[in-house]
């Protein structure tokens, strides 16, 4: 069952990295814990073109979301990949790995998809706009990575209009 705008964002606990870097467990509960807006985007694997162009969006605007807020990217990918990739470019949000890919199923952003004309299955680039108070308030499934911040930094300010 696919979640939609207007419902309760499903709950989580993921191993991941912060902002900082730090390694812990991260919960939906923490990073909606600030009183702000999540952007939870999910992508399909670390030190790909698209992901690495989605991924330095995101860092190079985090400026103009950063007061609106908190940015989260989940993949299947590990620890240790997201280490890598966020040394590499220099990432400045929270980075979560779900390897067992529950998140993914729970948040419609894992399943068929086409590629190159072929039908596969894997992760479907997605992204969420949480509200402080838990509800999904935009949804994007299929995104492009190019461009896609400036859509995500336009819906932010007219939820906080």
């Amino acid at each position: 069952m696919p979640v939609e705008e207007g419902q309760k964002a499903p709950d989580f606990c993921l191993k991941g990295l912060t902002p900082e870097g730090e390694e812990k467990e991260v919960c939906l509960k923490d990073l909606l814990k600030e009183g702000k807006y999540l952007v939870l985007y999910f992508y399909p694997k670390d030190n790909t073109p698209g992901c690495t162009t989605e991924a330095c969006d995101f860092r190079d605007n985090l400026n103009r979301i950063g007061n609106k807020a908190v940015v989260a990217g989940v993949s299947p990918d590990s620890i240790e990949s997201h280490k890598k990739f966020k040394e590499k470019y220099n990432l400045n949000f929270y980075l979560l790995s779900d390897s067992e890919k529950k998140v993914l199923q729970a948040y419609d952003a894992y399943g068929e998809k086409k590629m190159y004309g072929k039908t596969t299955v894997g992760v479907i680039r997605s992204t969420y706009i949480i509200s402080p108070d838990g509800i999904i308030v935009k949804k994007w499934r299929n995104v492009k990575a190019k461009g896609h911040v400036d859509k995500v930094i336009q819906e932010l300010e007219k939820l906080l209009k």
